[in-house]
């Protein structure tokens, strides 16, 4: 009995495991990074496309924050589970752009996690001071 006990348990914990990395990671809904930034996806079409919205708890300007527009679009080959994607954020409050790139994750708890690098663009006076524009 001990040992048929044992062989089902180690069975459910197979399958499980199993079910979480072939789980799929979904970018349509709310995300929160850990400043408190937070974004909104809208439904992704067909060829990977997509828009929402993003609401930054950061920024280096004075002037209020607002929620700003974003578009992106999604990796559609063979529907991968854990999908590249890519956005840009046009910035409602200041002079800027910011694109994302990055990964859809599910990790060891089924938990979906984004995992992004981003490239902020300033607007400069002149090309003199275009050193100090990209972040």
């Amino acid at each position: 009995m001990v040992r048929t006990t044992t062989f089902l348990l180690v069975l459910s914990l197979a399958l499980v495991a199993s079910s979480l990395s072939t789980r799929k990671c979904v970018l349509t809904g709310s995300w929160t990074n850990d400043l408190g930034s937070n974004m909104t996806i809208m439904a992704v079409n067909g060829k990977g496309d997509f828009s929402g919205i993003y609401h930054t708890a950061v920024t280096a300007t004075t002037n209020e924050i607002q929620k700003s527009p974003l578009q992106g679009s999604q990796h559609r080959t063979n529907q991968k589970s854990q999908p590249t994607f890519g956005f840009t954020v046009n910035w409602s409050f200041s002079d800027s752009v910011t694109v994302f790139t990055g990964q859809c994750f599910v990790d060891e708890k089924g938990t979906e996690v984004l995992k992004t690098m981003w490239l902020l663009r300033s607007h400069v006076d002149s090309i003199k001071n275009d050193w100090k524009a990209t972040r």
